[in-house]
């Protein structure tokens, strides 16, 4: 998975812009928005809000623009229909498969959007349950080392019932069950511990490795996808190496 956090920090990086970071602003607020419907505006005891809020916070987005999201959540405030998550499955050039999260308030809008821009980067749409089955969900964790020591964070991370922990190029990934979720997140706060990634996602039962140009071509179609407002994430059975990942930054 190295590969995939240097990717997402080099996404990270790009997205300092302003127009990209406006974009990153309303998912981020679509995000919390959802959160806060389904469990009620309060972090403290709305687990998923807090860590909507929480990647708000992290990605500098303004107090008024996070508590105006939290009120569109939980119908406070009126403005505009309610948003729901979808999944849509998918294929990139070469045969990568896509799970494609979305939040919509029209999904007839998003589901057209998402197929047309699959069909202009040389991928296709796929029914439901096509390509689901390739992936498993998880609880995802990625953060720098720092002044931390990797064997205290791999026995917090076994003591919160992980599957895996691993460290490479100074940054930490964990992956684990569902259901350990909060509890290594409660752990890492508690070791003082801000993940820069800590999500649940859809993580590849098996990945494909293609040579760096087609690797490429697919990672540049996957960014063309998440660039749609409607897109929140888009996972793929792709392999990223870290020479893709760094031909990429360096593009």
């Amino acid at each position: 998975m190295s590969g995939h956090s240097h990717w997402a920090t080099i996404k990270r990086k790009k997205s300092a812009s302003d127009a990209k970071r406006g974009q990153l602003y309303t998912k981020l607020a679509r995000e919390i928005a959802l959160a806060a419907r389904e469990g009620g505006g309060d972090p403290e005891t709305n687990f998923r809000l807090r860590l909507a809020v929480d990647k708000a916070r992290s990605q500098n987005m303004p107090k008024d623009s996070i508590e105006r999201a939290i009120k569109r959540g939980t119908g406070e405030n009126k403005e505009g229909a309610a948003f729901e998550q979808i999944y849509y499955e998918g294929y990139a050039p070469h045969g990568i498969a896509l799970m494609i999260e979305c939040v919509t308030e029209n999904r007839n809008r998003t589901v057209a959007e998402v197929r047309h821009i699959l069909n202009r980067v040389g991928g296709t749409m796929g029914e439901a349950g096509s390509v689901s089955w390739q992936f498993s969900r998880k609880a995802y964790f990625s953060f720098p080392l720092g002044k931390h020591h990797f064997d205290r964070i791999f026995e917090i991370a076994v003591e919160g019932g992980a599957d895996d922990c691993t460290e490479s190029d100074g940054n930490v990934e964990i992956v684990a069950p569902v259901e350990s979720f909060k509890i290594i997140s409660d752990l890492l706060r508690k070791e003082g511990i801000q993940p820069e990634e800590a999500q649940l996602r859809m993580i590849p039962n098996q990945e494909v490795e293609l040579d760096l140009e087609k690797t490429m071509q697919v990672m540049r179609a996957i960014e063309t996808v998440e660039e749609l407002d409607d897109v929140q994430s888009v996972y793929s059975t792709l392999r990223i190496t870290e020479e893709a990942a760094a031909a990429l930054e360096a593009a």
